[in-house]
């Protein structure tokens, strides 16, 4: 979600890359939450962060604490900033309250990164 997030609304400034610890599929909540806000993650697919070992990045941000743990190791980055977000995906409720959640931690990202880049 902070990936399309950045490159939608800030995308003049900066390009974003997303990568996680384990390769999964982009949750369906997700791209719905994002779909609501104006953010298109149908092409977005999982990657996982060893398929830039080879780039340097002038910032590294992650917003989950596993990421923030692992990345920086594996990550070449000029700068480091975390933040700490809920993760949405170990919500446990009906589909509508996920969907609520997932909004819910989609518009926190955003005003995080909106307000901080």
């Amino acid at each position: 979600m902070a990936e399309g997030i950045m490159n939608h609304f800030l995308g003049d400034r900066y390009e974003a890359f997303s990568a996680g610890t384990q390769v999964t599929e982009v949750n369906s909540f997700a791209k719905k939450a994002m779909k609501e806000i104006g953010v298109d993650m149908s092409g977005h697919y999982s990657k996982h962060m060893d398929e830039f070992d080879d780039k340097d990045f002038d910032r590294v941000v992650t917003v989950c604490d596993s990421a923030n743990e692992n990345c920086p190791v594996y990550l070449k980055g000029g700068n480091y900033i975390h933040k700490s977000f809920n993760d949405p995906t170990a919500f446990k409720g009906n589909d509508k309250e996920k969907l609520d959640y997932f909004k819910d931690t989609g518009n926190q990202i955003k005003e995080w990164i909106i307000g901080n880049f």
